[in-house]
């Protein structure tokens, strides 16, 4: 049998255009949990330790190398080397721009369009095929139209695979379909590859031709996958969004599994990496997206969508919340229907209400802005109080610039701040101000007209 120790490439198919999926962008692009789905099948492979990974690409081959050179830096290793399929030829024809590139022993080959294939079952078939036979994955599900059929000799050895539109009525009865995952020695199957006619419906180079040729050498090693969801190609938006809640059960269940309490596993999305301490609380239709901590004895309430933050201990977030880029320290309270933009931090236990947004605003501990204000490029001391419609006048239509709120100053409601301004500690402004000086620290400030009583005109009968 080969050990893993063996080196090996991986072969990626991702040349497909994705006609059914009806959208301009390149197939392998649409995203599953947040990230496009060659990105998942990149990692998995990964997860190998493979010498190196050739992946094939041609529709839209600019836009995929610039999204997941986006995702996949330089520094990812093994690095992703790009194969041009100059023309859409088929699967067999898409290996061989590949494999006279590959100078590791063997060859695992693999589609970037099935992004639920597990690690596990990868090394299954790796490990117990042996050196110089041919190695494939084969599911069996009820309906396998549209998909190619194992072929099985008399002694029930696997011999060649058949797709749908080239075989017989009682080849379309088999149940037993190929994933199109192969593993073999290098040498092997590029002569295996060199052999292989277009000699079927479609006029292309099928890889699973090769499956007779290897035959003729050594039995074919055909691992079953248990589960068939996961040898799902996606071809279109139905199959997409099946995949999407497959991954999704699978995230949710493996968080439940370690503590995390989830209201409805069925209403909660994680569309990135993210981190749970104990005892965390997840109410239903969250979104957690990108890279995304929540600490111990968080309270993420319902409808909420949390991306790129993080989240200290026992932080309460209320129904309705938008959190953008931002850090929430321990026992901070936010919501509900707060929107808490990139660049801000919400201080320990200060409180951030209703109908309340924050851009670039450093938050001090147990300050309170507690409804109905707008905060932007602010640093706001300790204890301090904003009242309701209180707003940071922060932008002039050219730069943006800075206001400073230092330690326990209280805000009056219904007060516009025109930055650039610093409202000195223990300050008192008075509701109804507008203020574009600085305000000293100790002192009232207050900015409002005269209050006038005028007598109303009677009506003209």
């Amino acid at each position: 049998m080969v050990h893993l120790s063996k080196k090996f490439s991986v072969i990626i198919l991702a040349a497909g255009k994705g006609t059914r999926m009806c959208s301009d962008l390149p197939k392998v692009l649409h995203p599953v949990a947040g990230k496009p789905m060659l990105a998942h099948v990149l990692e998995t492979a990964r997860q190998l330790s493979p010498e190196a990974i050739y992946t094939v690409i041609s529709h839209g081959s600019e836009q995929v190398k610039q999204v997941l050179a986006d995702i996949h830096t330089e520094e990812t290793e093994p690095p992703c080397h790009w194969v041009m399929q100059p023309e859409p030829l088929g699967t067999g024809h898409a290996v061989l721009q590949a494999i006279p590139l590959v100078h590791s022993e063997f060859v695992l080959v693999l589609y970037g369009d099935v992004p639920l294939l597990r690690e596990e079952t990868l090394r299954e078939l790796m490990q117990t095929t042996p050196p110089e036979s041919l190695g494939l994955l084969y599911t069996q599900i009820p309906d396998p139209t549209g998909l190619g059929r194992l072929l099985r000799n008399d002694s029930n050895q696997v011999i060649g695979i058949v797709e749908e539109k080239d075989a017989t009525s009682a080849q379309r009865a088999i149940r037993e379909i190929a994933v199109g995952t192969y593993w073999g020695p290098q040498k092997a199957l590029a002569n295996w590859l060199s052999q292989i006619l277009p000699h079927n419906a479609q006029q292309e180079y099928y890889l699973p031709d090769i499956v007779p040729f290897a035959a003729k050498i050594s039995a074919v090693n055909a691992v079953r996958v248990p589960e068939p969801i996961d040898t799902l190609g996606i071809n279109d938006k139905q199959q997409l969004a099946m995949v999407e809640r497959v991954y999704q059960q699978r995230q949710i269940e493996r968080w439940m599994r370690a503590g995390v309490t989830v209201m409805d596993p069925a209403r909660v999305d994680i569309r990135g990496e993210v981190t749970f301490g104990k005892n965390v609380t997840l109410d239903v239709n969250v979104i957690l997206e990108g890279r995304v901590t929540i600490g111990d004895g968080c309270m993420i309430g319902p409808h909420t969508w949390i991306k790129d933050s993080n989240l200290h201990a026992d932080v309460q977030v209320g129904s309705h919340c938008s959190i953008d880029g931002a850090i929430l320290e321990a026992g901070a309270m936010v919501g509900p229907f707060a929107r808490i933009r990139p660049g801000t931090m919400v201080g320990p236990h200060a409180k951030v209400g209703n109908f309340v947004e924050l851009k670039k605003t450093h938050l001090g501990a147990k300050s309170k802005v507690n409804h109905l204000s707008y905060v932007g490029d602010t640093t706001v001391g300790e204890d301090v109080n904003i009242g309701a419609g209180t707003i940071t006048c922060n932008y002039d239509g050219v730069h943006k610039h800075k206001t400073v709120i230092e330690d326990r100053a209280f805000i009056g409601s219904n007060t516009a701040l025109v930055a650039p301004i610093v409202i000195g500690a223990d300050a008192l402004v008075g509701a109804g101000s507008v203020l574009t000086r600085d305000a000293p620290a100790g002192q009232l400030t207050l900015s409002r007209s005269p209050q006038k009583t005028v007598p109303r005109k009677k009506k003209v009968e």
